[in-house]
């Protein structure tokens, strides 16, 4: 991939007007995505007492974060952030509340637990969608703009290793239900947050009057099928890496200490990808590159599935890391370039879904495949089917806009554009359950 030699500075991101307020207080909300999926998973194990129903309510929790997310982005676009998020937030935080006085103690009837954590997933804020439009809207030009996906991007990726760690501070000193509590609190300070910033203020919903043809979902799905697809693969990847790195492991006898430092240079090689790719002006095609980089993740997986020793292994998946999170940005970027402003939070929202869904697919694959093949051929049909999926990137005229100077729909309004007034909305973790 050619580059031009100008460096952009990820400072003039954080130098856009009320960037730094929007972003954090987003980041502070999308924080409860890696702290309440754990301490619910812990608060009902401890109060059911049984793993397996641990295991079908979280089953529940994640499907309903993952299969309503675009018709939560949907509510977005058509009614804005503030009019949107508010009703969802106190949804959300209704069925968590609910849900902690059900697991303080133990005998929680399961048809309750499932019904409310099922509930409390169909209704939470999609604050990283909403974040994603608002850096559309605000960023001066497509350079920028894949500048603040990159700091988007690396940013969750911190959030889903704290989110955690975190939850394992709390249940050293309290019962788990606390982590409940404390993802609620943070999800509805950062949202509370977010609506109330003048860049998020700035943001208009649809006109009502504007066609319904460009807000269906299957239309909106058909015109992003692309990083749609290339994202499942991404994700695919990641939920296969998980167990495979533990069976790999265990083959040779190191212990989960081993598996969790292989990991964490796969999250690291993330991160440096990331910041690289936003720091560098691509002359290339944002489809080109997608292609490029799901060809560069399939073959580091196909090398890992060759490594002789652990180290080996490290290697290789820290190499494989370095394309994930271009790749999930970059995908976000083709998407918010194939619509029109109306679904702008829709679209980011199915690339999200694809990802997720894909983690999901990947993790039950892998465990399928290793109890049938060695664990290097699990890895190289892993790197199989990320190239597969990321191959087809179909060449088609953009509706993109000029980023800089927009207006209208989830553009900016000239107040906010200004600076001068308020104005009239991954990589993705392995492990995230929420629409991050």
């Amino acid at each position: 991939m050619s580059a031009i030699s100008t460096r952009p500075s990820y400072a003039a991101v954080l130098r856009i007007p009320y960037a730094r307020r929007t972003f954090a207080t987003a980041l502070l909300g999308r924080l409860s995505y890696g702290v309440v999926p754990l301490s619910v998973m812990l608060a009902v194990t401890r109060a059911s007492g049984s793993y397996a129903v641990a295991g079908t309510v979280m089953a529940l929790f994640g499907a309903t974060v993952v299969l309503l997310a675009p018709a939560r982005a949907a509510l977005i676009d058509r009614y804005g952030p503030c009019r949107a998020l508010v009703p969802l937030l106190l949804a959300h935080l209704t069925a968590l509340g609910l849900l902690t006085v059900a697991v303080w103690r133990p005998g929680a009837p399961v048809f309750v637990l499932g019904s409310l954590t099922a509930f409390a997933g169909a209704c939470v804020p999609p604050l990283g969608p909403t974040m994603r439009a608002v850096w559309s809207g605000i960023a001066e030009d497509r350079q920028q703009l894949q500048r603040a996906y990159s700091l988007d991007g690396v940013a969750e990726e911190l959030l889903f290793v704290s989110g955690p760690l975190l939850v394992g501070v709390l249940a050293g000193f309290t019962v788990p239900a606390v982590g409940i509590v404390v993802g609620a609190a943070l999800m509805a300070a950062g949202t509370a947050g977010f609506v109330t910033s003048p860049a998020v203020r700035g943001m208009r919903p649809a006109a009502p009057s504007a066609p319904r043809g460009t807000g269906g979902g299957r239309r909106v799905l058909g015109r992003v099928r692309g990083p749609v697809g290339a994202a499942a693969g991404v994700g695919l990847a990641l939920g296969s890496l998980d167990l495979l790195v533990v069976v790999f492991a265990g083959q040779r006898g190191h212990g989960g200490a081993s598996v969790a430092w292989v990991l964490a240079a796969l999250s690291a090689g993330s991160a440096v990808g990331g910041l690289l790719n936003g720091a560098v002006a691509w002359r290339r095609p944002a489809r080109v590159r997608l292609a490029l980089l799901a060809l560069g993740l399939g073959l580091a997986l196909l090398g890992a599935g060759l490594a002789p020793g652990l180290g080996t292994l490290t290697l290789a998946l820290t190499l494989a890391g370095v394309f994930v999170s271009p790749a999930v940005t970059t995908a976000y970027l083709i998407a918010d370039e194939a619509v029109t402003p109306e679904v702008r939070v829709r679209a980011g929202a199915w690339v999200n879904t694809a990802t997720n869904a894909g983690s999901t697919i990947g993790a039950a694959g892998a465990g399928v495949l290793a109890g049938h093949l060695p664990v290097g051929a699990c890895f190289a049909l892993t790197g199989v089917a990320v190239l597969l999926t990321g191959a087809f990137q179909p060449v088609r005229r953009s509706r993109a806009r000029p980023v800089q100077g927009r207006s209208g729909v989830w553009g900016r309004s000239p107040q906010v554009r200004d600076g001068t007034g308020e104005g009239g909305g991954g990589v993705l973790s392995r492990r995230r359950s929420g629409p991050a």
